[in-house]
C-alpha cells in the first residue's frame, strides 16, 4: 500500500516537472518572438514574394504573371476604346468641316440672291404683279421634280430624328422657289428655307458615305446648323437649334461638336464672300429689380399668346386654301392675287419680302402699331398658298414690332421691349428655349441675359404645344417632368 502511494507521488512530480518545462519553453519562444518582430515580418514578406514569382498554380502560371496579363489586357481594351472615341471625334471634325464649307458656299449664294431680290423689288414695285406667274413656275418646278406634296421643313425634321431621308433635289428647288417668292415680293422669310437646303445636303452626303441611321441623322444636323448660321451668323444658336427643334425635350449632345464646328465653318466661309452676320443696336442693360421682372413676364405672356396666334394662322391659311382650291396651280395664283390686293390696300410694300428695314427700325425703338398684325396676315396668306420661304424671320418682324409698340404701356425702353418681343415670339413659335437664349446673346449681347432667359422660359411654357412646324415632336410635358410623345399642333 505504501509502495503504491509512493509511485503515485513520483508520477505526480514528473508531470509537474514536464508542465513546468513546457511552460518555460513556450515562454521562451514568446520572448524570442517579441524580441525579434522585424525578422518575422521580413520573413513573411520574403515568403509572399517567393510564392508570387516561384510557386505555380495548377495552370502552370505564377500569380504575378496572371495579374500582369490581366491588367495588360485591361490596358489594351481601354486604349482601343479611347482610340475609337478619338477616331470618331476626328471623323466628325472632317465631316463637319466639309459640310461647313459646302453649306457656307451655298448659304452665301442664297443670301446674295435674296439680297439682290430685295433690292431689285424695292426699286421696282411693279414686280409684285408677276407674283401669280412666279407661283405657277414654283408649282411646276416641284411637280416636274416629282414632289407633288411638299412638306417643307417638316420632312427635314423627320430626317433629323432619323425617321426619314431627304432628297438632294429639295435644295435647288427651295433655293429657286424662295428666290422667286422674294423677287416678286411675296411675304416670307429665309432661314426656314436654309434649314431645308442644309438638311437635304447633309442627307445626301450621309447616303453617299453609307452612314448608319444615326450617323445619317448627325449629318443632317450638321447641314441644318451650317446653312442656318451662314444666313443668320449665330453659330451657337444655329447648332443648338438644329439639335433642339426636331425633338423638343431631348437634346442629342453627341451632335453638339460637329454642329458647332459646321456652323463656325459655314459662317467663316460666308464671310469670305461678303456675307456678314446680322448686327443690331443693343439696348442698355436694364436694372434687375422685381418691377422690371414683372414687366418682362407680362410682355413674355403676350408673346406666348401671339406665338399661338401666329402658328394657328399659318396652319389655318394652308387648310383654307386647300379646301377652297383643290388644284395647286389655281391655289397659288389665287394666293398671289390676294397678296397683290392686300398690298394695294395697305398702301405700302413694307410687309412684303423679308422686311429687314422694319425689323431694324423696331429694334432701334421705332415701329407702327399695325406692323405686327399686317405682317402676320400677309405672311400667312403668302406661304399658305404655296409660295416658299422661311417662317423664322417673320417672327423677328412680328415680335420686335409688337414689343416696341407695347413698350410705352409697360413702362419699358422701346429697344429693350423689341428685343424681348423678338426672343419671346421666336421661342414660343419654335419651342426651342436654349437656342433662343443663345441667340439673344449672339444678337444683342449679354447685358440683359437674365431677362432674355426669363422671356424664353415664360413664352416656352405658355405657348402650349403649338409650333410653326406640324412635324415637330414633343418628348416631355411643358408643365411637369413627365416623358411623353406628341406631335405639335
Amino acid at each position: 500500500m505504501e509502495n503504491k502511494q509512493n509511485n503515485i507521488k513520483e508520477k505526480q512530480e514528473e508531470a509537474d516537472s514536464k508542465d513546468y518545462e513546457d511552460t518555460e519553453e513556450t515562454g521562451k519562444e514568446n520572448t524570442e518572438k517579441r524580441s525579434a518582430p522585424f525578422v518575422s515580418s521580413a520573413d513573411r514578406i520574403r515568403r509572399l514574394i517567393n510564392q508570387a514569382f516561384t510557386a505555380e498554380e495548377p495552370g502552370g502560371e505564377t500569380p504575378a504573371r496572371k495579374y500582369a496579363r490581366h491588367y495588360s489586357f485591361r490596358a489594351v481594351v481601354r486604349g482601343r476604346h479611347a482610340w475609337h472615341h478619338f477616331f470618331i471625334f476626328l471623323q466628325w471634325i472632317v465631316i463637319a468641316l466639309v459640310m461647313g464649307v459646302i453649306c457656307g458656299l451655298v448659304g452665301a449664294a442664297f443670301r446674295k440672291c435674296l439680297d439682290f431680290a430685295a433690292q431689285y423689288a424695292g426699286a421696282n414695285s411693279w414686280t409684285i404683279y408677276l407674283l401669280p406667274a412666279a407661283g405657277l413656275l414654283i408649282v411646276f418646278s416641284y411637280r416636274i421634280m416629282d414632289i407633288k406634296k411638299d412638306e417643307g421643313t417638316n420632312s427635314i425634321l423627320r430626317a433629323a430624328r432619323a425617321e426619314d431621308a431627304s432628297a438632294l433635289r429639295v435644295a435647288p428647288l427651295i433655293f429657286l422657289a424662295t428666290f422667286l417668292t422674294h423677287f416678286f415680293q411675296g411675304s416670307a422669310g429665309r432661314e426656314g428655307a436654309a434649314l431645308q437646303i442644309g438638311g437635304s445636303i447633309g442627307s445626301f452626303i450621309g447616303r453617299k458615305l453609307h452612314f448608319t441611321k444615326y450617323e445619317h441623322q448627325m449629318a443632317v444636323l450638321c447641314g441644318m446648323s451650317a446653312s442656318f448660321c451662314a444666313l443668320l451668323g449665330t453659330p451657337l444658336a444655329a447648332a443648338v437649334f438644329s439639335i433642339e427643334v426636331a425633338g423638343v425635350g431631348t437634346v442629342f449632345y453627341a451632335g453638339l461638336v460637329p454642329s458647332v464646328l459646321a456652323s463656325m465653318t459655314a459662317m467663316m466661309t460666308a464671310r469670305q464672300f461678303g456675307v456678314m452676320p446680322m448686327i443690331f443696336a443693343a439696348a442698355e442693360a436694364q436694372r434687375q429689380d422685381p418691377a422690371m421682372f414683372a414687366k418682362v413676364m407680362v410682355l413674355s405672356v403676350i408673346m406666348a399668346l401671339m406665338s399661338i396666334l401666329y402658328c394657328f394662322s399659318m396652319h389655318a391659311s394652308m387648310r383654307v386654301y386647300a379646301r377652297l382650291f383643290k388644284n395647286p396651280y389655281i391655289r397659288v395664283v389665287a394666293g398671289g392675287v390676294v397678296v397683290i390686293l392686300l398690298t394695294l390696300l395697305f398702301g405700302s410694300h413694307r410687309y412684303n419680302g423679308v422686311g429687314m428695314p422694319v425689323i431694324t427700325a423696331a429694334l432701334a425703338g421705332s415701329a407702327r402699331p399695325e406692323d405686327f398684325i399686317l405682317k402676320l396676315i400677309l405672311t400667312a396668306l403668302t406661304l399658305g398658298a404655296g409660295y416658299k420661304g422661311g417662317e423664322i424671320i417673320p417672327t423677328f418682324f412680328i415680335g420686335a414690332s409688337l414689343g416696341c409698340v407695347l413698350a410705352p404701356f409697360l413702362g419699358l425702353d422701346p429697344m429693350f421691349a423689341a428685343e424681348i418681343g423678338l426672343i419671346g415670339l421666336f421661342c414660343g413659335s419654335v419651342n426651342c428655349p436654349l437656342s433662343s437664349i443663345l441667340m439673344s446673346v449672339e444678337l444683342f449681347g449679354g447685358g440683359n441675359f437674365v431677362f432674355f432667359g426669363t422671356a424664353a422660359a415664360v413664352s416656352y411654357m405658355l405657348s402650349g404645344y403649338y409650333s410653326l412646324y406640324s412635324g415637330q415632336k414633343f418628348m416631355n410635358s411643358k408643365l411637369i417632368p413627365i416623358p411623353f410623345e406628341r406631335t405639335a399642333k
